[in-house]
């Protein structure tokens, strides 16, 4: 793979389970003696990470529509790096490659969609991945051609973390904690779980994200009567040693196309609670390896984190099951070697 050039094109927001990946992956990718550039917006936590790995990004605008800075920017980047492929992440990045490829350099684009996007932005494109086989079913559903559609899973940190101490979450020793994690934003559905919670005395719950809805969480927190069990730790980046303390992971989401914190959740063989959204029906099957509830209803998800907390033979079924599934398909070696041969494949 020396001989191949992959420019990789990423301008998400700060904070996001596809910008976490994408660290990832161009982390994962450079061990394997891969040879990138990447272009990304600035972000100096992101910089810095990539920086610690041996990888100098190249910071950019990717302002809005009257931004003519950064495509010009990319035209030099294909110029001077002239790679084989090049990998742009979701709307943005894609919007801001140049429509036709510049003659003298004979590249493959392929663009990594983390939702159901509107394809109107990518048909430029040569080939499109989704991270669940849902979307790529959306994406032929849509027109997309079978051929140049891939499913490529993402992957999570293989460790597995120490707890970190309740005292430091300011949680009760032997108090049952529950977990969530992601933006705070309505498609994630904290509202419905700390109803949930109203419904599960004693129980603590722990939520580890920022976003738009942080005040309005707060607020329904006081008006349940829950907020005194709830501790709101903003965006962590020590996520395997809080699953790790947790009895169950909850991914309460109304919309969610993958379910990224469900895998991360597996690899620290935490039990598993989700609604059954998208991603979440796409990875689990329900009784063996987590437990799905209705979308948008509290009481069901209450009864499912209650039998799990009741039931310490389950619990330990479930994490179990989770940690092979993890295992199985999600491990960070056997998705980078599924990128490296499609890479091989649609650039050979």
């Amino acid at each position: 793979m020396a001989s191949m050039r992959i420019l990789q094109v990423m301008a998400g927001a700060e904070f996001g389970g596809a910008e976490a990946f994408f660290t990832r992956l161009v982390t994962g990718l450079g061990a394997q003696g891969l040879d990138q550039r990447v272009l990304i917006r600035p972000n100096a936590a992101r910089e810095a990470t990539l920086k610690k790995a041996g990888i100098e990004p190249v910071l950019l605008r990717f302002g809005g529509r009257f931004d003519l800075f950064t495509p010009m920017a990319i035209r030099n980047q294909l110029r001077d790096f002239r790679p084989n492929l090049v990998l742009t992440w979701m709307n943005r990045a894609t919007i801001k490659m140049p429509k036709k490829k510049l003659a003298d350099i004979d590249y493959t684009h392929v663009a990594r969609l983390g939702g159901y996007y509107d394809l109107k932005y990518y048909q430029h494109c040569d080939h499109l991945i989704g991270n669940t086989q849902d979307i790529v079913d959306y994406l032929i559903k849509e027109g997309w051609p079978e051929e140049r559609a891939h499913y490529l899973p993402n992957f999570v940190a293989a460790d597995v973390c120490p707890p970190i101490s309740r005292k430091e979450l300011h949680v009760p020793d032997g108090a049952k904690m529950i977990m969530a994690l992601g933006r705070l934003h309505e498609n994630k559905a904290f509202d419905t779980l700390i109803q949930a919670l109203s419904f599960l005395p004693n129980v603590y719950l722990c939520i580890a994200g920022e976003g738009p809805e942080h005040e309005a969480l707060e607020a329904m927190a006081l008006k349940e009567g829950v907020r005194p069990r709830i501790r709101f730790l903003g965006w962590r980046e020590d996520v395997g040693a809080l699953l790790a303390a947790s009895d169950i992971f909850v991914c309460p989401s109304r919309h969610e196309p993958l379910g990224n914190v469900v895998i991360e959740a597996w690899a620290q063989s935490c039990p598993v609670v989700a609604a059954s959204s998208q991603g979440p029906v796409q990875l689990i099957k329900d009784g063996k390896n987590g437990l799905l509830t209705p979308i948008d209803d509290p009481k069901a998800m209450a009864d499912a984190i209650n039998r799990v907390l009741e039931d310490a033979d389950l619990a330990k079924k479930l994490g179990s099951a989770g940690r092979a599934s993890y295992e199985a398909d999600f491990t960070e070696a056997s998705v980078i070697k599924r990128y490296l041969d499609f890479f091989q494949q649609v650039a050979g």
